[in-house]
């Protein structure tokens, strides 16, 4: 079984209109499906990503009526965005500063590049010179961002634990990853931990925080983190390899796009394990991906429902 890095993250936003302005616009990032949440139909769940939303590109969020997140440990505290080269991180540092977005300078950190800055609603991100690692992105032609400088996928990933020793066996024992480095961010350690060859698009990074309270979840937070692997024999065995251990796990879902197998790590971290395929075109054209609502077959016969449900985005226009 081979774990070949970030599929994709979920997060949480009580504002889906700002929401979809800030990643489409600002972030020039491309609406590749505008969906809901299969396990709350009254919720959107947007996913943006390159032009064609490969693996590990995406970034998406729930849209759900919640307070801030509350920060602390027992989370994912920060998402990397990878882009290549100074010139990206200089454009970008411009970019958010004629947006009126805060963002820091461009400083270094475990050797990288990186530019620090939050989504209006407290989402913690930097973009990160990833140095061209990982696979290439498909440019969308459509951005208000030139190609040379569109965000290249995610990764590393921050997680902040209050102990390292619970989470350290799941990640190395259960999930084959390698402990490679450290390095001191804000006066804690940090642990780098690799999937597959490696690089910030398949990276973790455990912060140690053991003074932090636990987080709670809310606007601005994350609900989970997935993991890819590339087919359905390879998802099969990570669910028997789960059931083997003892591990709980949801079972076995269906996503329509991706087939996903969520547990929950010791200090409360949520996982999911993504199978790469078959992909958002398999209900859609490539070419108007994110441009009305598309539901799973099984949600289908409920469409009329559902849909009145759903705030119109298309008052921001992407």
């Amino acid at each position: 079984m081979n774990l070949l890095g970030i599929h994709h993250l979920t997060a949480v936003t009580a504002d889906v209109r700002g929401n979809f302005r800030f990643y489409t616009q600002v972030m020039g990032m491309r609406l590749v499906k505008r969906s809901v949440n299969q396990d709350d139909v009254s919720a959107y769940h947007l996913f943006y990503a390159d032009a064609v939303g490969t693996p590990g590109t995406d970034l998406t969020f729930f849209d759900w009526a919640m307070p801030r997140e509350k920060r602390g440990s027992g989370s994912i505290s920060r998402t990397h965005l990878r882009v290549q080269g100074r010139a990206a991180l200089d454009f970008w540092a411009q970019h958010l500063a004629q947006q009126g977005v805060e963002r820091s300078e461009v400083i270094e950190r475990d050797g990288r590049l990186t530019l620090d800055f939050e989504d209006p609603e407290g989402q913690r991100l930097s973009l990160i010179d990833d140095g061209g690692a990982g696979d290439e992105p498909i440019i969308w032609e459509r951005s208000p961002i030139p190609g040379e400088f569109q965000v290249r996928g995610l990764g590393p990933i921050v997680l902040s634990v209050p102990d390292l020793r619970r989470t350290e066996p799941v990640l190395t024992r259960v999930l084959g990853m390698n402990r490679t480095r450290e390095y001191r961010a804000n006066q804690n350690m940090v642990h780098v931990f690799e999937m597959g060859g490696g690089g910030p698009h398949a990276e973790l990074h455990l912060a140690v925080e053991p003074d932090l309270p636990r987080a709670q979840l809310g606007a601005g937070g994350v609900h989970h983190l997935a993991l890819r692997t590339p087919d359905e024999d390879q998802y099969h065995a990570w669910f028997e390899h789960l059931n083997s251990l003892g591990i709980p796990s949801s079972g076995e879902i269906d996503r329509h796009y991706f087939r996903s197998l969520y547990f929950r790590e010791p200090n409360g971290i949520l996982f999911e394990i993504a199978t790469d395929g078959p992909g958002f075109a398999v209900d859609e054209d490539a070419a108007t991906l994110g441009e009305k609502v598309v539901l799973p077959p099984f949600l289908e016969a409920r469409r009329a429902q559902i849909v009145a449900n759903l705030k119109p985005l298309d008052e921001v226009k992407a």
